[in-house]
């Protein structure tokens, strides 16, 4: 068995002209996408839980997380526009590193887009409930929290999750312009509470400003990560845009820039105007309004943040759902799941598992130990990305590149540095719960996709014919 058998230019058009997949998404939709997933519970929960490790100094942990997106950034609109397909990260590392190494990326793909799917969830649940009981509403705690956080299942997430399912079921342009609309809500909410918030910083607030070091600021990094996760969902549409070897990089371009200047500008108001200490980890912006005394605002803020969430749990699922359905492609995972359905142009038995394995881990698992999970897995995918634009700049240096990553191979290098080092900064815990995840994954590729893959089939079917 070859383990780094490789797939090819050829290959990915194949599959590509044969999809049933339709091409309608257009650069602003791209942006839209990358915008919708990347600010959601990330600018409405982890503000929070990173101002807890890092103090006001969670500024420099945004900067330092941003720096990291901004480059992986770019090495993904190298290799979206290389192969524009559904599979992102696993397609690429494919064609640069071979079947096992795409499997393994594959797989902490799964745990990323899973993960974080059922993070967004979780968050969405605990701005939901943080709402209510503003105004002395109280659910009932067993059906509100997961059975390690005390309670039985997180009903609100699995039901955030079954809506969201269906949605796209139906169609990904039908998403698409659903997400676009809540985008454009979210976007707002959020400049308006850094409009209110700014003329009540108090600069008192900014003292000690790292209380905790550069370690703090680093650990903080490591968890906010998470809130620019998922930019890198946006080349899992390749395949449904109208024109991805232009509109992926525009798409990414204009999705960091919002992202970064609106994170910054977020954590620096919040942290100004409620101590570091004080800040609610669970319902940060809307609880820093009513603080002050500015009711209508965080309340505002707050029915903007349950909407906005669902914009970044479709495109993470949307995410998720493409990634499986690649796998699927190649045989790796049962070849039922790729199967398009001729109502819809969507791939209705992958949408359906993702929703409901999603489901069962946002119901059952507490917030922090999901938010750990995924930034490990994406963390391990941009190394791989990264890695990948060096290793097809030499081995394919002749193939069209409509964008191609400045500074290579530096950039790209440094980008792995930042990753890493961010992955350092994780706790041991997540690094054993991703080795045994990993280790499963392993076993999984050698059990069913190496005898399944498609690439074993007809190697298969050369040797027969080579007989003869």
């Amino acid at each position: 068995m070859n383990l780094f058998r490789k797939r090819s230019v050829e290959d990915f058009k194949h599959i590509t002209e044969g999809s049933g997949l339709r091409r309608k998404l257009t650069a602003f939709d791209i942006a839209a996408l990358g915008i919708g997933s990347v600010i959601g519970t990330g600018i409405f929960v982890a503000t929070g839980q990173g101002s807890k490790l890092a103090g006001p100094a969670v500024i420099m942990s945004y900067i330092i997380a941003a720096i990291t997106s901004a480059l992986c950034a770019l090495t993904y609109a190298e290799l979206a526009t290389m192969f524009p397909v559904s599979g992102s990260t696993y397609s690429y590392a494919y064609v640069a590193f071979g079947e096992i190494v795409a499997w393994i990326i594959g797989w902490n793909l799964i745990l990323e887009y899973l993960v974080v799917s059922a993070t967004i969830a979780s968050g969405w649940s605990s701005t939901l409930v943080g709402i209510f009981e503003a105004y002395n509403i109280h659910l009932p705690k067993m059906f509100i929290n997961s059975p390690l956080a005390g309670g039985i299942i997180d009903l609100p997430a699995v039901i955030i999750m079954a809506i969201v399912t269906s949605l796209l079921y139906i169609g990904v342009s039908e998403s698409a312009k659903v997400n676009n609309v809540i985008v454009i809500i979210k976007v707002s909410v959020i400049l308006i509470f850094i409009a209110l918030g700014v003329t009540h910083i108090n600069p008192a607030n900014y003292h000690p400003f790292a209380p905790y070091g550069f370690k703090g600021i680093m650990s903080g990094a490591a968890i906010i990560f998470f809130a620019y996760i998922g930019f890198d969902a946006v080349s899992t549409a390749a395949e449904e845009t109208v024109n991805p070897k232009r509109d992926i990089p525009l798409g990414l371009t204009i999705c960091m820039i919002v992202i970064i200047i609106l994170y910054i500008a977020v954590s620096f108001t919040l942290t100004g105007m409620v101590p570091y200490k004080e800040i609610d980890v669970n319902n940060a912006l809307p609880a820093a309004l009513r603080r002050i005394g500015i009711n209508w605002g965080s309340a505002l803020v707050a029915v903007g943040a349950i909407i906005g969430m669902i914009s970044a749990l479709i495109v993470t699922t949307y995410g998720q759902v493409r990634i499986f359905m690649a796998m699927s492609r190649d045989g790796l995972i049962p070849k039922s799941f790729a199967k398009i359905s001729g109502k819809y142009g969507t791939p209705g038995k992958c949408t359906i598992m993702t929703g409901v394995v999603t489901a069962i881990i946002g119901g059952l698992l507490p917030l922090t130990v999901l938010m750990d999970l995924c930034n490990i897995g994406t963390l391990s995918a941009f190394v791989v990305v990264s890695i990948g634009v060096i290793v097809l700049r030499k081995t394919m240096p002749n193939i069209e590149r409509k964008f191609k990553c400045p500074g290579v191979p530096f950039t790209p290098i440094l980008t792995v540095i930042f990753c890493i080092y961010l992955m350092a900064s994780l706790p041991v815990v997540t690094w054993i719960r991703f080795a045994i995840w990993t280790l499963i994954g392993v076993s999984i590729y050698f059990i069913y996709g190496r005898k399944h893959s498609t690439l074993n089939n007809r190697q298969n079917i050369d040797k027969q014919v080579g007989k003869f």
